[in-house]
């Protein structure tokens, strides 16, 4: 979760996006009961609000609205629905749509308190902070001591640079909530805005302090000392934003502009081929590589680079320069030329392009060009000297594509024509991105995505007695011969493969205890099955005693070698062993499992459960390439398996893959896997 809302001028790329949550809702939420879309005029308009309220507690905000349509077309002069329908609104970003809404809310019940803070907040992201002021000043008179009203307005204030006033808000806001991270952040920001740097760091530190999961206060840190060209110190603190958000491409662009100041060349290319595996879009990122491989004298990949940026944008004058110069290096006149030409006509009155143009000629063997081009260089640098102020140069600069980082010790105009030149080859950081926009912060806590959830594979599949928690539903769960044992009522219960059992009750635990000796009875008298064993090694796989369990699979393999059930529940139990165990044990049970998979597939190549247990195993050691076809062997077989959705989803995020990474979460989400819509939120 995005911990700072606020945007703020400095480089350094912050995610358009954070968790947003609903006090306003309330924490407990009547269950939607079934009712129809196609409700008549006298419908309970309360009931269709609170069903809508649900509905926009799961996030479906197109269906919430129409709800909340059908509520205000049968009692229009309810306040509430309006205001819900605004915050539903708000959601879809449509901010011009919940102004409105709130604003008939208003009309009609001027006590709506949180309609204030919506609409102030749509008010912000629409541009109209004088507008967003009032309207929190008037939540404020209602709750002087809200944190968020407070808030909103020492932001709203600071962005309309009424830096006083800001400052009294903040100092009211932490004043009265002392703690309130988000708010020690923005003061930090406005006493930058006010050019005390002193204090600035002091609150960001403190902002480290209480919260070292917050990424933009270590951002505005690494800022200042970027500023100051502590390069070191900055490149720690962007080192910190990284851990905190490992998805943002712009920030691994920024941290090889502070690598290359650092002298690490190395460490600088590879964020810039990092930066462009998240983001082949990335043209910033495309931009400087292409200047570091001209650099470091790869002259043919960094004239395909700025050949790529060139195809995406023509106008790009520097990289149309820079290629120029390599094509100079390479001797390739005619193309050096082309770009040189096309300049000229862009900047007439830039002479060092003349020169260049003169060294086509001279290569091309036209000594008249040649000498036509070196004297039009020469009159102009002349004619300048003589007379600056009649006889202006051109004096293209680095544009939007530098920032702080390289503009920071002089403005293009007081640059010497050879610091301009020196400029063009400066590797130059990303300011093409969008600054961070407040997001709405309160304490509902219903949404599906804002239940954080740890990043790690959904777990294998194992054997159990114990029904999983969630239906099966329509998704193909084919297990020949589970489903042949299960029909053949061999065992005291059915027999299920689940990686959703609940945790077991004491009276659970006493009964498998129960059936364990009995089972352990009945195998002293030499008169088990081969299925005894198995169902003795599954009650301890229940009871966590993965070696008493594997000792009784072995058995019933001994019997049956090919068993798949048996080689599923042994693979799951030295999976379990393998976490419990380091070196040369780990590598010995990790081995085996994957034997165990392997040899189940051999009998039932069918079986998606194998694939995906093995693709567990294998992304939980770090090899997320063999993981990922591995679960693409599991969704083959079983197109909605959400699960191998999720778990392929998050092994091409660790390979960098974003585009399939996300396409695989947003299907786990489609399929069921909740935990992948708050993965998404997080991830953009």
């Amino acid at each position: 979760m995005l911990p700072f809302p606020v945007a703020y001028p400095i480089f350094f790329f912050s995610p358009p996006s954070s968790f947003m949550k609903f006090p306003f809702l309330g924490a407990a939420l009547m269950c939607a009961a079934a009712f129809p879309l196609n409700i008549s005029a006298q419908v309970n308009a309360e009931q269709v609000t609170n069903i809508g309220r649900n509905v926009l507690s799961m996030d479906d905000y197109m269906l919430a609205i129409q709800y909340f349509n059908q509520a205000i077309k049968a009692k229009p002069y309810l306040a509430e629905p309006y205001y819900l329908r605004g915050v539903a609104k708000l959601h879809l970003d449509d901010f011009k749509g919940a102004e409105a809404d709130c604003s008939e809310a208003l009309e009609r019940n001027k006590f709506t308190v949180e309609a204030y803070r919506v609409r102030g907040f749509a008010r912000q992201r629409l541009g109209l902070d004088s507008l967003a002021v009032k309207d929190f000043e008037v939540g404020l008179d209602y709750n002087p001591t809200d944190k968020y009203f407070l808030f909103y307005k020492g932001v709203a204030e600071l962005s309309l640079g009424r830096l006083e006033d800001a400052d009294r808000s903040l100092s009211t806001l932490l004043r009265l909530h002392p703690r309130f991270d988000d708010g020690i952040t923005t003061r930090a920001r406005l006493r930058l805005a006010q050019h005390d740097t002193v204090q600035a760091l002091e609150d960001i530190d403190r902002a480290i302090t209480l919260s070292k999961a917050q990424p933009n206060p270590y951002l505005m840190r690494a800022d200042i000392h970027a500023r100051r060209q502590a390069w070191k110190e900055a490149l720690a603190d962007i080192d910190e934003a990284i851990r905190l958000m490992p998805e943002a491409d712009d920030l691994y662009l920024n941290r090889a502009y502070l690598r290359y100041r650092n002298d690490d060349f190395f460490g600088a290319m590879a964020d810039y081929n990092y930066t462009l595996q998240l983001n082949p879009d990335n043209d910033a990122a495309l931009f400087n590589r292409a200047l570091l491989r001209f650099e470091v004298r790869e002259l043919r990949p960094a004239a395909q680079d700025f050949s790529a940026v060139l195809k995406r944008n023509p106008d790009n004058f520097h990289a149309r320069y820079n290629r120029g110069l390599i094509y100079l290096q390479l001797k390739e006149w005619h193309s050096a030329q082309a770009d040189f030409r096309e300049i000229e006509r862009r900047y007439p009155r830039f002479y060092p392009v003349l020169y260049a143009l003169a060294e086509c000629r001279h290569g091309l063997g036209d000594l008249r060009g040649t000498a036509q081009y070196m004297n039009r260089a020469d009159e102009m640098v002349r004619n300048y000297v003589d007379n600056p102020k009649r006889y202006k140069l051109d004096r293209p600069t680095i544009d939007e594509g530098a920032n702080a980082l390289s503009q920071h010790a002089k403005k293009a105009e007081d640059m010497t024509d050879m610091e301009i030149m020196e400029r063009f080859n400066q590797l130059v950081t990303n300011a093409d991105v969008s600054e961070s926009q407040i997001e709405y912060k309160d304490k509902f806590k219903g949404r599906v995505q804002d239940r954080n959830q740890a990043v790690t594979p959904i777990a294998e599949y194992l054997l159990s007695f114990t029904p999983p928690t969630a239906a099966m539903g329509a998704r193909s769960y084919n297990f020949r011969d589970l489903d042949n044992l299960n029909e053949k009522h061999w065992l005291s219960r059915p027999l299920y493969l689940s990686n959703d059992t609940p945790a077991p009750s004491e009276a659970d635990m006493q009964s498998d205890f129960d059936r364990v000796e009995q089972l352990s009875t009945l195998i002293a008298s030499g008169r088990a099955r081969p299925i005894d064993f198995l169902e003795r090694g599954v009650l301890y796989t229940a009871l966590r005693n993965y070696e008493a369990a594997i000792s009784d699979f072995d058995h019933t393999l001994a019997d049956i070698p090919d068993y798949a059930v048996a080689l599923m529940a042994r693979g799951y139990c030295r999976m379990a062993l393998a976490r419990t165990s380091d070196g040369l044990a780990h590598n010995a049970a990790i081995s085996a499992a994957a034997a165990d998979f392997d040899a189940a597939l051999r009998h039932d190549p069918r079986l998606s459960y194998a694939w995906y247990n093995k693709g567990v195993l294998l992304y939980n050691e770090g090899d997320y390439t063999s993981a990922i076809q591995c679960m693409s062997e599991a969704i083959a077989l079983a197109p909605d398996f959400g699960d191998a959705y999720y778990n392929r989803g998050l092994a091409y995020l660790q390979a960098g893959n974003r585009k399939n990474g996300f396409a695989d979460l947003s299907k786990a989400g489609e399929l069921g896997v909740m935990p992948s819509y708050n993965l998404l939120k997080r991830m953009h």
